[in-house]
């Protein structure tokens, strides 16, 4: 069962991340995913029951690691698809609203910081951009656990003119599609190998 769980792990997470398809898209290299991946997969490898849940929660809210990363691994271990899917779910949005309560004071802070208006945006900015500009809030909501993770995703539409309840609504519904996503794929894959193996 172990080899199974490993290798669902490595399909899902080759496919979403390692592989160069949220990496590329994200800024992030793969040798920074991949080590990312390996201690989120130690992490949960070493806990059991309620912590495990709980590592889940908090791993699904750490940037960089988010569901893209934390279901797959939590579902090749072992542990209830729905368990972990739901753990992911709540430690994925929970930030999002924090984000979104904090925008206002978070807006006041970045003016004082920005001083000089020469600063040019970041790769991962003008990608959201672009997504905002064709598509705009549903658009970069539905991308973002790819395009610029959900975290960042949230502020970019708030910091694009886009309403609070809007973005907590789209945003919601984002993560709750690709938690499902993800949750459905990764124990098809587990199924998959625990029937070949």
């Amino acid at each position: 069962m172990e080899t199974a769980a490993l290798a669902v792990e490595t399909l899902i997470n080759g496919w979403f991340v390692d592989g160069g398809f949220a990496s590329s898209l994200v800024g992030a290299d793969a040798g920074s995913v991949t080590a990312v991946d390996g201690w989120a997969r130690e992490l949960l490898a070493d806990s059991d029951g309620l912590l495990r849940y709980l590592l889940i929660f908090l791993l699904a809210a750490t940037p960089l690691v988010e569901i893209l990363v934390v279901i797959p691994i939590g579902v090749a271990l072992g542990s209830p698809p729905v368990g972990v899917a739901i753990a992911a779910f709540l430690g994925n949005v929970l930030p999002i609203y924090l984000i979104i309560v904090g925008y206002e004071r978070l807006s006041v802070i970045r003016s004082r910081r920005r001083g000089d208006d020469d600063d040019s945006p970041s790769s991962r900015r003008q990608r959201a951009q672009r997504v905002w500009d064709r598509y705009g809030l549903p658009g970069l909501a539905l991308a973002s656990p790819i395009v610029t993770g959900v975290h960042l995703a949230a502020l970019l539409a708030l910091g694009f003119g886009s309403m609070r309840r809007p973005t907590a609504l789209w945003m919601t519904a984002s993560i709750a599609l690709w938690t499902a996503i993800i949750t459905a794929a990764s124990v098809g894959a587990l199924s998959a190998i625990t029937t070949l193996f």
